[in-house]
């Protein structure tokens, strides 16, 4: 990747790291899946009205936007609610990167060489010895009820990180589209879902109360979900996306558990033990070891 596009891709993952926390601190007050809905509720409207249909199919449109909506973020925010933390959220979901490879592998058939294979293990052992120490503390008091995990948890974040990476691929089958166009008409179909979901399992009452006692701060987490997160993260990311292959974008998502423990240390007072420092220099090799692979590719595509 040019040095321009890397400094974007370390944008994106420093403002999707860093979300997490915010995250959490909004699920004190509103229920997840309204809080999803809202949030792509204000995605949506009034961009909607402004800009044109995107140029591609709408069943492409409307499949990004449940993806998305209610498959990565409605099941993130559910397990963030009770049953994982942020910091482990932010690792697990990354698990995108490789389910993105393999699937780009086989539907798209784009070349994955066997140093690149070698730089996803590197980072795959970071995320790895992460998990790992990260499921150890989760029994301790380091952080007074901030470190529940469970494995429903898990099996969520799995979901949505499965829903993330089969959206990725929609957006390369989509081609040349207007990004924030594309994100504003899909984000709306991700709202009917999400709302009725919200509406027969979190139930009225429940919905009234976290509307009753939110904070300032909680609807400035929303729009920075809206704006931050989606129009200015994802924008950047699809643009990648259409630019180069999965298997060069997808991996620097690996990034974003490094920047997510880091804000959680920050936030909740987290540690930075050892582990997590030397987890953080085994996915910043794989990265490395990607990122001069691709660069010699296409050196030698171009004499």
């Amino acid at each position: 990747m040019r040095l321009p596009h890397i400094l974007l891709a370390l944008l994106v993952t420093l403002i999707w790291g860093t979300n997490f926390a915010f995250i959490k601190v909004a699920l004190y007050e509103l229920p997840p899946f309204f809080f999803a809905a809202v949030r792509f509720f204000a995605v949506a409207f009034p961009l909607v009205l402004l800009l044109p249909k995107p140029n591609c199919p709408l069943w492409m449109i409307a499949l990004y936007g449940v993806l998305i909506g209610f498959g990565q973020f409605g099941l993130l925010f559910l397990a963030m609610d009770q049953d994982i933390t942020p910091g482990l959220a932010s690792l697990v979901v990354q698990s995108q990167a490789f389910m993105t490879v393999i699937l780009a592998t086989l539907f798209f058939k784009e070349n994955l060489s066997k140093i690149q294979i070698a730089a996803l293990l590197v980072s795959l052992s970071g995320l790895l010895l992460i998990a790992i120490n990260s499921h150890l503390s989760s029994q301790g008091t380091e952080v007074s009820g901030q470190n529940i995990t469970t494995l429903l948890g898990l099996v969520l974040v799995l979901l949505a990180a499965l829903s993330w990476s089969v959206a990725n691929l929609v957006v390369k089958k989509a081609g040349e589209v207007h990004i924030i166009s594309f994100l504003a008409w899909s984000s709306m179909f991700a709202v009917p879902p999400l709302f009725a979901v919200s509406y027969f399992l979190e139930t009225l009452p429940v919905i009234r109360f976290g509307l009753y006692i939110s904070s300032n701060h909680t609807w400035a987490v929303v729009l920075w979900q809206s704006v931050g997160n989606t129009l200015v993260g994802y924008g950047l990311w699809n643009y990648l996306l259409r630019l180069y292959p999965a298997v060069i974008v997808s991996p620097w998502a690996l990034l974003v558990p490094v920047f997510g423990l880091s804000a959680s240390a920050i936030v909740f007072e987290e540690p930075m033990q050892d582990w997590k420092i030397i987890a953080t220099l085994l996915i910043l090799s794989g990265l490395a070891i990607n990122s001069y692979e691709e660069a010699k590719t296409r050196r030698g595509q171009q004499k």
